[in-house]
């Protein structure tokens, strides 16, 4: 069996895009994770920053078979569903998964309305591709290809999100992005899907100055992520779903705090790769 695995950043920024000179080093495209798992692809949203993956994926002339799996379906974690080439290209197969999403919803009927009059000049049945769409619920367990098991939690955000777990060769990587939860305070089913993860990637959209009136939007601040960290016994922390007002030189100075509080911490920035 090919045990590598690893993750690359493809979209690092939450809420809307923000591309620019003040943010190229960090990067400006909304949530997308690319994981490798040996020989299967699975990726973990689909924001603005999925495109390029998929430009990536057809420049290498291959069939592709992969599973998207996603946090939520509010807009920046779907937006760059639509202009993600393989979905056109008949060669390829996909499973899109959501866990929050509950009657009359589905990751299917998301698709429809993203893609539909008058928001937008085509509709789903333009793809081409092989695409089936799995519906679950949050806190179940997916077994989506041999070999890799993930577990599932909620997360605390309006309409609601899902956490995962992915355990792959002895690794874990924990993908909790857009959650709140009370300051300081974790859901028991969040730490347990980041107990003693190889790499957590959580959501630290906020300063502690600035959450304070953002009660209720759903994210969390980077403080809080070092402490649910602590609490996990996480190896390493990553910072994740950057606040599209923070540029370089403020992601630099968080950056640098959270170090001198968690060394070993580090920030996604887009294109980055890690092997667990």
């Amino acid at each position: 069996m090919n045990s590598k695995f690893t993750v690359c950043f493809r979209g690092v920024r939450g809420s809307i895009p923000c591309p620019g000179p003040e943010t190229v080093r960090y990067g400006g495209n909304t949530p997308c994770v690319e994981v490798r798992c040996g020989d299967h692809l699975l990726i973990f949203d689909g924001g603005t920053g999925i495109r390029p993956l998929g430009n990536a994926l057809m420049a290498q002339g291959t069939p592709i078979d992969a599973d998207i799996f996603f946090s939520h379906c509010h807009v920046d974690h779907v937006a760059g569903l639509p202009f993600f080439a393989p979905f056109y290209d008949a060669a390829h197969s996909f499973r899109l998964w959501a866990g929050n999403l509950s009657p009359p919803f589905g990751i299917e009927k998301v698709m429809q309305s993203l893609m539909s009059h008058p928001l937008f000049p085509i509709e789903i049945d333009a793809f081409n591709a092989k695409i089936s769409y799995r519906d679950f619920r949050a806190g179940e367990v997916l077994n989506p290809c041999d070999g890799v098991t993930l577990r599932t939690a909620p997360l605390d955000h309006p309409d609601g999100a899902t956490g995962y777990r992915l355990e792959y060769a002895g690794r874990v990587l924990a993908y909790l992005t857009d959650n709140e939860g009370p300051p300081g305070v974790f859901d028991p089913g969040v730490v347990a899907l980041a107990r003693g993860a190889d790499l957590a990637i959580y959501d630290c959209t906020f300063t502690e100055d600035e959450i304070a009136s953002k009660a209720g939007w759903g994210h969390s601040t980077w403080r809080d992520g070092l402490r649910l960290a602590d609490e996990a016994k996480v190896k390493t922390f990553c910072m994740f779903h950057h606040n599209p007002d923070h540029d370089d030189a403020a992601m630099d100075a968080i950056a640098a705090e959270a170090r001198r509080m968690r060394p070993g911490t580090i920030v996604a920035i887009e294109g980055s790769v890690i092997e667990l």
